[in-house]
């Protein structure tokens, strides 16, 4: 049953993802270039990119000596990248398209318009721009939201781009949520919704969706590829961090008392760098909290 105790910091967001890559020149050219990230800084073994320079969303890192991810793992299924209107997602659809570059696949979600693509490593990109919240279907009840798959009118959405063309990702291109591949459902979705305190907005057939705040989702879990399985070798291409920003330091506070009230296993959650609370989920996935004033 869902707890009692309170949701985490409703004005939540995910401040950066970290990816380790085989190919770290070939990696910082695709998501400078054809998804349209700017590249803030690079050295010999990583990169940060993104539309603001003085907060990434993305770092990468080069692996020396990298592996493939074996079949059935757990891991990254993708990283969404939210566009704050139409007209940005149509500029980034032309763009990667012009790369050239091809998509996997495009849906109407209700909540949002998205489209689908894979980076060098075959890790998952999702680009998308979100309906607003009045328009969101919502469950007999009201609480969660109703997310569906839908044709997406490709035609309509390219009509909204503007007639130059555009490099870059504007500055309030945000990462909207991650979606990970887990190998047990219901076990991931208790730990994000009981330990963590977000809150759960939909669940489907082998996946859940939850949140901070009432968005749609800042998290998605499923186990369609990876039931049952392991998380990947550190040498094989993946995500390596979700940093997650809290919007005031007595919700880090609060955060953290309640994880120590939680049994989430091994190991407990530690201080980082500068303060941040740092955690592993059930399927071992790294996660960072911290604060970080409202932009």
């Amino acid at each position: 049953m869902p707890t009692e105790r309170p949701p985490i910091d409703p004005a939540l967001r995910i401040g950066s993802v970290a990816l380790a890559v085989s190919d770290l020149s070939r990696s910082a050219d695709f998501y400078e270039r054809i998804l349209g990230l700017p590249l803030i800084s690079r050295e010999p073994t990583g990169a940060l990119l993104g539309p603001d320079p003085k907060h990434p969303l993305l770092a990468l890192t080069g692996l020396p000596r990298p592996t493939p991810a074996p079949p059935g793992s757990t891991g990254l299924f993708h990283v969404a990248w939210l566009h704050p209107s139409r007209a940005a997602l149509a500029a980034t659809v032309q763009r990667v398209l012009a790369g050239p570059w091809q998509f996997d696949g495009a849906a109407d979600h209700g909540v949002s318009e998205a489209l689908y693509l894979s980076d060098p490593d075959g890790l998952g990109i999702e680009v998308y721009v979100d309906r607003p919240r009045e328009r969101w279907d919502r469950p007999t009840g009201g609480h969660g939201v109703k997310m569906v798959t839908l044709p997406l009118d490709l035609d309509d959405l390219l009509a909204q781009a503007a007639p130059e063309a555009s490099a870059a990702m504007p500055e309030e291109t945000i990462v909207g949520h991650v979606h990970l591949k887990v190998s047990d459902v219901s076990r991931a979705v208790a730990f994000y919704r009981e330990a963590l305190g977000f809150e759960e907005q939909a669940r489907l057939p082998s996946a859940g969706f939850l949140s901070a705040g009432g968005y749609h989702h800042h998290v998605g879990l499923n186990s369609w590829q990876s039931q049952g399985g392991t998380p990947p070798p550190n040498s094989a291409p993946g995500l390596r961090n979700v940093g997650f920003e809290l919007s005031d330091p007595d919700t880090l506070a609060a955060l953290e008392r309640r994880l120590a009230g939680a049994s989430i296993g091994e190991p407990p959650p530690s201080h980082g760098e500068n303060g941040h609370l740092t955690l592993r989920d059930p399927d071992h996935q790294l996660l960072t909290f911290s604060y970080s004033p409202p932009r």
